[in-house]
């Protein structure tokens, strides 16, 4: 039997990797879409429904806003995809609720902005590996800032994570998995 080829990923940093918090905080992020390195609800996938899944998360202590970074290494590219970017989540907030509208600013979420995903769309861009590519770890990070960021829906990954090594008191980093079917 000839061995399958493994599909190449892009092996690149996460944003997690990339910033290192300055306070000693505890911060977890949970969500009833899936269990810990578990199956992310079909409904949460771009091949479904692609809503964004409830997210809860532990709070921290003078944090005046989170921001949500979702990305994924598994992606057969340079760089992960991103899939999500969400900031200036006021600081008394401790969950998302599902099916966020895919809207820049966020008037439900005390004026939260979401950023442009890789497949181009403000919002939140479901899990779709290709079929066949095996399954990809999705990385739910989330941050606890000192204070909120200045930036507009049109930010790129690189300028938000550049604030993000300034400003972060803690993080956290949520793995759930998913794949195509028919794989």
């Amino acid at each position: 039997m000839p061995h399958a080829q493994t599909p190449n990923h892009s092996g690149a940093a996460i944003t997690l990797q990339k910033v290192h918090p300055f306070g000693q905080a505890s911060l977890a992020l949970t969500t009833t879409a899936a269990n810990p390195g578990g199956r992310l609800a079909d409904r949460h996938s771009a091949y479904h429904d692609n809503l964004s899944p409830p997210l809860a998360w532990t709070p921290v202590e003078g944090a005046a806003a989170y921001a949500i970074i979702v990305e994924d290494p598994d992606a057969p590219r340079d760089r992960p995809f991103i899939h999500w970017l969400i900031w200036n989540i006021p600081g008394e907030t401790v969950s998302l609720p599902e099916g966020l509208p895919k809207e820049a600013s966020l008037g439900l979420v005390g004026g939260a902005t979401q950023g442009r995903n890789d497949s181009g769309a403000v919002g939140y861009f479901g899990p779709r590996p290709p079929v066949g590519h095996g399954v990809h770890h999705y990385h739910f990070q989330i941050f606890a800032l000192a204070e909120r960021l200045p930036f507009g829906p049109e930010t790129q990954l690189s300028d938000l994570v550049n604030a993000l090594k300034g400003d972060s008191l803690a993080s956290a980093d949520l793995i759930v998995t998913y794949e195509a079917a028919g794989a």
